[in-house]
């Protein structure tokens, strides 16, 4: 495909920061986009897990439209109403007490680690500094973020990374039981592994976690950036596992593609948050409160959760169909509409194949296709992918 002007421009002014797919994206609607061309792509991406509702959804434009007529930003020195009814939607459906807005999910990361450490010190634990994590994990670009993100590659030519940071396997309960010693002040996990593959917990995993913090008055902190908001079917994915957290961290589909991240607490350690320990300049902001709200409003009002977990097991079993006829496909996984499908060999040339045939699809880890649409995607449209799927890998194998 040749570049478009759009994409000449931006490979020269653009810091060189992605491996970009040779496609400009400039209208979507529903689980559709449109590139310069007029080419239309079904959405298996879903702005990598965000557009939950799926694209220029009605409910979120206007709410954004009517916020923006009112007002956009004043900082958090004053009380806004849009954020303080978000907050509370968000308490009354979680464990947490209170919540800390920001921009994205690494910010939210950042501040479940400064609460982490704060709260330590503050119960009479400075020795206790230390994050224990996973290997595989992700949890952000920032310098402390990636330190705590459990992947090599993510570490490279950044290096020292921040002190006090260690990993452990994923999925191994022993493991973490090994590397929570009296200098941890928290342990930090996504309940399903994303960017490292899809990867899926032990169903003990999680509550046996929860029970070692308990025991070593360490706090559990779930990074569910983007299993959170309903991507797995519930709304948040540790409800499958009936193991609450005592901090997590959410971000990606909360507004549907505003900037936001939140980090929820319990009041025990969001005490230690007090004025001046921790600030943002436009985190919260009228508008992106607004548009979550409407999000917020759309997964109950029109039982989007519902409608995920019924269109994931139909993904899921079709995929696992395709597992079958081709020995090459290692392992179908995932939660809702969360889903992984594990290669024996790099994964790069089925999303292009795949993007020819008109639909958008990720590979993570080199070998995992990652499939993230829209909740509200429907099941025609997964049959067709998975038909349009089952001739790439034939044309591969």
């Amino acid at each position: 495909m040749n570049a478009s002007p759009v994409m000449e421009l931006a490979d020269k002014v653009l810091a060189k920061t992605y491996g970009r797919q040779p496609v400009c994206l400039v209208e979507g609607r529903g689980t559709t986009v449109v590139d310069d061309q007029g080419r239309s792509y079904l959405d298996f991406v879903g702005g990598l897990a965000v557009c939950i509702l799926g694209h220029s959804h009605p409910a979120v434009a206007h709410a954004v439209c009517e916020q923006a007529r009112r007002l956009v930003h004043v900082s958090n020195l004053y009380y806004t109403v849009p954020q303080a009814e978000l907050a509370r939607w968000l308490v009354s459906r979680s464990f947490a007490d209170r919540v800390f807005f920001c921009n994205s999910g690494a910010e939210a990361n950042e501040a479940a680690i400064k609460l982490a450490r704060k709260a330590a010190k503050d119960s009479g634990h400075p020795e206790r500094f230390r994050v224990v994590a996973t290997e595989r994990s992700f949890h952000g670009r920032t310098l402390a973020t990636l330190s705590a993100t459990g992947q090599e590659k993510i570490h490279k030519g950044f290096e020292p990374l921040v002190e006090g940071f260690s990993h452990v396997p994923y999925n191994d309960l022993s493991a973490m039981e090994a590397a929570v010693d009296g200098t941890v002040c928290a342990v930090l996990v996504e309940p399903v592994q994303g960017e490292g593959g899809v990867c899926m917990p032990d169903p003990d995993y999680l509550p046996g976690l929860r029970r070692l913090c308990d025991e070593r008055g360490v706090l559990l902190v779930y990074d569910e950036v983007q299993t959170g908001m309903g991507r797995t079917g519930k709304l948040f994915a540790h409800e499958h596992f009936s193991a609450p957290p005592h901090v997590m961290t959410l971000a990606k589909g909360l507004a549907n593609g505003l900037p936001i991240g939140a980090m929820l607490a319990v009041e025990d350690a969001a005490k230690s948050f007090t004025p001046g320990t921790h600030a943002t300049t436009f985190g919260g902001t009228p508008l992106v409160c607004a548009a979550a709200l409407a999000v917020a409003e759309t997964l109950e009002k029109e039982n989007i959760l519902d409608h995920c977990r019924e269109m994931g097991e139909r993904l899921q079993s079709a995929l696992k169909g395709l597992a079958g006829k081709f020995p090459f496909v290692k392992q179908v996984r995932g939660l809702g509409l969360m889903v992984g499908m594990e290669l024996d060999r790099p994964g790069g040339p089925v999303v292009e194949a795949m993007r020819e045939k008109g639909f958008l699809i990720n590979c993570t880890q080199d070998t995992v296709l990652r499939f993230l649409p829209p909740l509200i995607v429907q099941q025609h449209e997964i049959d067709q992918l998975v038909s349009a799927l089952s001739e790439t890998l034939a044309q591969t194998a």
